[in-house]
């Protein structure tokens, strides 16, 4: 079996290499750019069109191509209270933009052969070495737990089907979430793999694709496996490195004035801004949980800085975060055919999903689909920031926004902007 899954990861990797060649060669030849006079006027128009339409309080977007700027503009404001614009260096909630920081963090010690993807995370933390899967109830009203039918492995963790709950309205593993409450502010990375890991799973490791908790057990493994805080590995190995000096848990007092503040959008079309020291609690006390998969803020230009060190396969300004062979693997799809309870991956258009980023797989099937190519890699945020890697144009998009809930209208319009209307192919 593990040689029949190396053979297919092989293929996938010279599939995937043929295809950024063939897309690579075709782009030379055209030298016509994705980001043309005509697309920075769609983009200015669909930006400020947010705002107008008080979709959102304020906006602003980065799309390089070719290693160069083409694109950047800010509209509306980051503060309606207090009438501050939205600007470059607006500093934003980034929510589970930062869970692909994390998966880097992760596949660096990979590089270094600490771990294999297939190795169970038993091996390496024993707080999760006795889970149990919660299957319905007897007849006298008990609860059903059995083992799992094979070991949780770090695979699990890297394309959410390790079967944690992440619902607090789930049949009786709900409950005791919410009463563990393992991602408490209170919680160190430890509390909450020791929390997590006394809870049972809601399926069996690899049957579902299930979003929740996983990327907070690959930081506290990051941890574990460095013998090093996960916030210092991460400020270290690649935020130093890569000069991203905004991109933290942390804001200090001094650059709190420029927070955005975050919106909530009512069903009748309302704006509400949500109060400061409510939303931004997390980021400007500091507390001892520094989760895996949320919790970063960062600016446009820092977040560019990590897009385009993966759109260079690993690689930025002579500094190697990883091997081009790693972005690859990251970048490719390890979901099968046969994980067909997808949660709403399937919203996100033809995708699968790679370690830490949904993969583009297929052209979008109709217009309404979300617009982009085939090899592109990405994540948003539940603030409806988004970023994608399209390396078959070797270009990369930045999109900011604090707006609940989450609002993947305003993602299809600005990727349509950004390539212009989807059009099949005949």
């Amino acid at each position: 079996m593990i040689q029949d899954i190396m053979k297919a990861k092989m293929m996938l990797f010279l599939g995937f290499g043929l295809f950024l060649s063939i897309c690579g060669a075709e782009k030379a030849v055209s030298q016509e750019k994705i980001v043309n006079e005509e697309a920075v006027q769609r983009l200015d128009s669909t930006l400020q069109s947010f705002v107008e339409t008080n979709a959102v309080g304020g906006t602003s977007a980065l799309v390089f191509e070719d290693g160069e700027e083409v694109y950047f503009n800010a509209f509306g404001d980051a503060d309606r209270n207090d009438k501050t614009p939205m600007k470059r260096n607006t500093i934003v909630q980034i929510y589970s933009m930062t869970k692909p920081v994390t998966g880097v963090a992760l596949m660096q010690l990979y590089e270094q052969g600490a771990f294999e993807l297939d190795d169970p995370v038993a091996d390496y933390l024993s707080e999760f070495a006795d889970l149990k899967v919660y299957e319905g109830e007897d007849e006298d009203g008990n609860p059903i737990l059995v083992e799992p039918k094979r070991p949780l492995t770090i695979r699990d963790l890297t394309r959410h089907t390790s079967g944690f709950a992440n619902d607090t309205n789930t049949p009786y593993v709900g409950a005791l979430l919410e009463e563990a409450a393992p991602l408490h502010h209170s919680n160190t990375l430890a509390d909450f793999a020791e929390k997590l890991g006394s809870l049972p799973l809601v399926f069996h490791p690899g049957e579902e694709w299930y979003y929740g908790p996983s990327v907070d057990v690959q930081a506290y493994l990051v941890e574990r496996l460095s013998g090093q805080p996960f916030d210092k590995y991460l400020r270290e190995h690649i935020l130093d490195p890569l000069g991203m000096n905004e991109t933290r848990y942390y804001v200090p007092e001094e650059d709190r004035g420029r927070m955005a503040s975050t919106f909530y959008g009512g069903e009748d079309g309302s704006l509400t801004q949500i109060p400061d020291n409510e939303q931004h609690a997390f980021n400007i006390n500091e507390v001892p949980l520094t989760p895996g998969g949320w919790g970063l803020t960062s600016t446009l230009d820092d977040y560019m800085t990590f897009t385009q060190m993966l759109v260079n396969e690993g690689s930025l300004n002579g500094v190697q975060i990883l091997k081009p062979e790693t972005v690859e693997l990251m970048a490719t799809n390890h979901l099968s055919d046969e994980v067909t309870e997808r949660l709403w991956l399937p919203s996100k258009g033809q995708v699968g999903f790679g370690i830490d980023f949904a993969v583009r797989l297929r052209p979008p099937a109709s217009a309404e689909e979300n617009h982009g190519k085939v090899g592109e890699f990405f994540w948003d945020g539940a603030a409806s920031t988004l970023f994608w890697v399209d390396p078959a144009n070797e270009l990369t998009a930045v999109f900011f926004v604090q707006k609940f809930p989450f609002d993947g209208r305003l993602h299809k319009d600005f990727r349509d902007a950004v390539y212009g209307k989807y059009v099949p192919e005949n």
